[in-house]
């Protein structure tokens, strides 16, 4: 069926940017039935451009559907721009056969560019496109797809989703089951808060967690069943479901990839470390970072447009640009930059330390001395009953990216750190961490960091932040008792503007971001007590907890 470009697609080709397009009628062929190896049929949508016999393919692969979004915007619109697309429900969704095992892509994704180099309408060179699992999709099938991978268009993702899953050794609770409730009933896709959110949220509170699936969608999920199980990160699980392993040779086979990602995102971290393993490997991705979540609208139109550019000049449509690979547009106002690598490198690391007075000083605390016995802490207690929430960050769904933190900060599970008035703009960008050093009675608890921007009002909104698990004998404790917590927080590029402050946070946890510790060593699924725990971050001068922001 030949479609004209409606006003829906003309909305869109102008949401997202995109000049006027090459092909303005496009035929398509639905629910075209694709057999994979072991029998399975998969079924996809071939957008045809008219008057393009024969030229490379644009494939994309989506758990969510070929119409709607999916289809509008990664079919109908990257069509128009010359290419043949052909937009393939996964295994088990959609019309395709089979059961949906999430990540688990990179046979039928193989399988799926050898029939497609095999038509006549494909010249043998194949693109991907997509974001967030649309981008794993990508990076399954891109170690084994051979010469007739020619270039990827990846949004929000990356290669492996084992440490989104478990960052810093916590268990991403809301991304999880909020997804999984919404696989598990497709037709409420797109419609998660007004239809099951209140099932979700009781889902989050259940004890033991391993019933939270049966509380948010009804029925019991075994992929959720089995990321609750499966916390090691070396499993056969997540083994089979990595693709970090050939991210290397994607890059040294010279692929052609853009790569967008937000300073909010759930993948950001590990975006940038394929982003890394592609430069080691010689590649010359296109990288580009806002500031935005995992959903923003401008963030997407960015990526597609950065993917659609990669495309023509790959193809021949563009001249290629020689220019710098790495865009980043910073947030709290702080302009862009255009950089020849990331990390950057006219950066140097400047720490932040915790003080007795609840200040935030460049130089380490030099009181009590490190012969002293006294230990200048601060207390606090978690209780796994009334969990620290989550307020901001990346997150899925729901109030993600920057927010006003006032509530929590005057919680007294919150112990929070204030720097003195900036005098002058101060730019973080680049990697950050935190080291906050931590004396507990038990050996198992969670310590969340966080770093926030005070303007003049008062008002502190969330920066970036991290998690550290703390498990028996990790981290080792030092010989006094305590333990050095280290913990990865997510990397930055933020304007903390003249006249603002710096703000770290340190709690023990942010839930249902991350599921909340039960103070106890029972196992993820299992724990049914709860039991309140008390912890004093230390910041005397044998202990120096603190924070390393990357600063220009």
């Amino acid at each position: 069926m030949m479609e004209p470009m409606s006003p829906v697609t003309r909305l869109l080709r102008r949401g997202i940017g995109l000049p006027a397009p090459r092909v303005p009628r496009v035929r398509v062929a639905r629910d075209v039935a694709v057999p994979m190896p072991d029998g399975t049929v998969l079924r996809h949508d071939h957008h045809r451009p008219a008057g393009v016999t024969r030229g490379p393919v644009v494939l994309v692969r989506s758990p969510y559907g070929r119409a709607g979004w999916v289809g509008q915007v990664f079919g109908r619109v990257v069509a128009e721009r010359g290419y043949h697309v052909v937009v393939q429900s996964v295994r088990g969704t959609a019309g395709s056969e089979g059961e949906l095992s999430p990540f688990d892509e990179a046979d039928d994704g193989v399988a799926t560019v050898r029939w497609l180099v095999a038509q006549p309408f494909c010249d043998g060179r194949i693109a991907t496109l997509g974001p967030s699992y649309l981008g794993i999709t990508q990076w399954a099938l891109a170690p084994e797809a051979g010469d007739a991978l020619a270039a990827m268009g990846t949004l929000v993702t990356a290669s492996q989703f084992r440490d989104q899953t478990y960052p810093g050794g916590a268990f991403s609770l809301d991304n999880a089951l909020s997804w999984a409730a919404m696989m598990t009933h497709p037709s409420l896709r797109g419609r998660l808060v007004e239809a099951v959110r209140h099932r979700v949220q009781a889902g989050f509170g259940t004890i033991p967690l391993a019933q939270a699936d049966l509380v948010a969608a009804g029925v019991p999920i075994d992929f959720f069943q089995d990321w609750l199980r499966e916390d090691d990160p070396d499993s056969a699980y997540w083994a089979k479901r990595s693709y970090a392993g050939g991210v290397r040779e994607v890059g040294r086979r010279g692929v052609a990839i853009s790569m967008t990602g937000g300073w909010q995102d759930i993948f950001l971290p590990w975006q940038l470390a394929d982003h890394a393993a592609l430069r080691a490997a010689g590649a010359r991705p296109l990288l580009r970072i806002g500031p935005w979540v995992h959903t923003t609208p401008a963030g997407m139109a960015a990526g597609i447009r950065d993917a659609l550019r990669t495309f023509d000049e790959t193809f021949g449509h563009a001249v290629p640009d020689d220019g710098p690979r790495v865009h980043l547009e910073l947030s709290g106002g702080g302009g862009e930059r255009r950089l020849e690598d990331w990390p950057p490198d006219h950066t140097r690391e400047q720490a932040f330390y915790l003080r007795t007075d609840h200040g935030l000083g460049t130089e380490p605390p030099t009181f009590p001395t490190r012969d002293d016995a006294y230990w200048a802490g601060t207390r606090i207690t978690y209780d796994p009953n009334d969990p620290t929430p989550a307020v901001g960050g990346p997150i899925l769904s729901g109030a993600s990216g920057p927010r006003d933190q006032t509530e929590l900060e005057a919680r007294d599970d919150v112990v929070v750190f204030t720097g003195p008035v900036l005098d002058a703009d101060l730019v973080a960008l680049g990697p950050a961490r935190a080291t906050v050093h931590v004396r507990a009675e038990v050996e198992h608890l969670d310590v969340f960091v966080r770093v926030c921007d005070v303007d003049p009002s008062g008002r502190s909104v969330n920066v970036t932040d991290g998690i550290r698990r703390l498990r028996p004998g990790s981290p080792a404790p030092s010989d006094d008792g305590t333990v050095a917590v280290e913990v990865e927080l997510w990397p930055v590029g933020h304007r903390f503007a003249a006249g603002h402050r710096l703000r770290v946070q340190v709690s023990g946890g942010a839930h249902p971001r991350f599921a909340r510790h039960p103070g106890t060593g029972a196992s993820l699924g299992d724990g049914r007590v709860l039991v309140p725990r008390e912890r004093e971050v230390l910041h005397d001068a044998a202990h120096p907890s603190h924070v390393v922001l990357a600063v220009e």
